[in-house]
């Protein structure tokens, strides 16, 4: 083993960097996924669920993405997708600079080596059959690393996520508390030192004092090793503290994305500021007095024409039926050549017709 001390420029590139510091680690383009629906024997016609209807985004490198969205918006559709749990029926994906298995590039287990996921269920992601030790060293076994490497740095990475080698090697799952279990499917996925983590509502079973923790290991680890993150939870708070951009989506399409500041501070989506106005507040002057929004999510397999979120906007007007809204820069940020905040929602749109567009146009000049 090498004794050599990295230098700051090794710190701060990871050696498989292929495009630089300004190439998105990942680029998602027109995902889309739709689950088929059994129907009666005298149905001629074939119904599918829009589960995720041409996603489009992509990650910065050593940045955290966050994706937040009601149940059933097809959060984890889509991070199961990229992580190629599930084949898509349609669109691209481009992983530093290339394109992944069928797109021509990565192999899929070159691509799977780079990229791992962390699941909310910290007991059902572990094999009760192996202690902790061989569950973190199995994956790198799998790859080709000689039993005594894995074994060795399967106990370097226990202890880096705060478990003692000496005392938790040996154990099995159902001897570890929930907030340790999910430590060590941390280990778990840096022992193939990916480039991407997944985390699908990582810290939501845990509770609020261990979920501080896990998440503080989380972004230590980060800035360690140089690591990119998509974040899915459903807790805004959690979102907020650990996120650099945040991604809103409705019924499995994207509405809204941008900075995590201008999406807390100056959300422009409808249902992105119902979402923020339900976050409880410690503030008794600003208490939540009614629901933020009214009804039921659209049945996916038959979706609204035009905006999906039209049904329960207070903004709906006649051009909110007839035409989908476009992803495009918010009118309050048009001034700002580079600003990555975008917004799917034709008051944002002076052209749209919607008569509530320019009255933005003027407020934001």
């Amino acid at each position: 083993m090498s004794t050599t001390t990295p230098t700051s420029a090794d710190m701060t590139v990871p050696p498989d960097d292929r495009g630089g510091p300004a190439q998105p680690l990942l680029v998602v383009r027109n995902l889309k996924k739709y689950f088929p629906v059994r129907s009666g024997l005298l149905s001629l016609e074939k119904k599918f669920v829009h589960a995720v209807d041409g996603v489009s985004f992509s990650v910065a490198k050593g940045k955290t993405l966050g994706i937040v969205g009601e149940s059933g918006c097809g959060k984890s559709t889509t991070a199961r997708l990229i992580a190629r749990l599930m084949e898509p029926d349609a669109g691209s994906m481009i992983f530093d600079g290339e394109g992944v298995a069928e797109f021509g590039g990565l192999a899929l287990k070159e691509f799977r080596s780079k990229l791992q996921m962390v699941f909310q269920d910290s007991f059902a992601s572990l094999n009760p059959r192996l202690t902790i030790c061989e569950t973190i060293a199995y994956g790198p076994q799998a790859h080709g690393m000689p039993a005594a490497a894995a074994t060795e740095r399967a106990r370097t990475l226990l202890a880096r996520v705060g478990l003692e080698p000496v005392q938790f090697s040996s154990r099995y799952p159902h001897e570890l508390s929930g907030g340790q279990r999910q430590r060590v499917n941390i280990a778990r996925a840096l022992a193939f030192e990916p480039r991407l983590v997944i985390l699908d509502e990582a810290v939501a079973a845990l509770d609020k004092s261990v979920q501080a923790q896990v998440l503080n290991l989380l972004q230590e680890l980060k800035a360690e090793r140089q690591l990119t993150y998509l974040f899915i939870s459903h807790d805004l708070h959690v979102v907020h503290y650990i996120s650099d951009d945040v991604m809103v989506m409705y019924l499995g399409q994207v509405v809204e994305m941008g900075p995590v500041e201008r999406i807390y501070g100056a959300a422009a989506h409808p249902y992105t500021r119902a979402l923020l106005s339900a976050v409880p507040s410690m503030d008794p002057a600003h208490r939540t007095e009614k629901s933020p929004l009214s009804g039921d999510p659209p049945n996916p397999i038959n979706p609204p024409s035009g905006c999906r979120f039209r049904d329960r906007c207070p903004h709906a007007q006649a051009v909110c039926a007839s035409a989908a809204p476009a992803l495009v820069a918010a009118i309050d940020d048009a001034q700002d050549a580079g600003s990555l905040h975008r917004v799917a929602c034709h008051m944002n749109d002076p052209h749209s017709g919607h008569t509530e567009a320019a009255t933005l146009m003027k407020s934001a000049a």
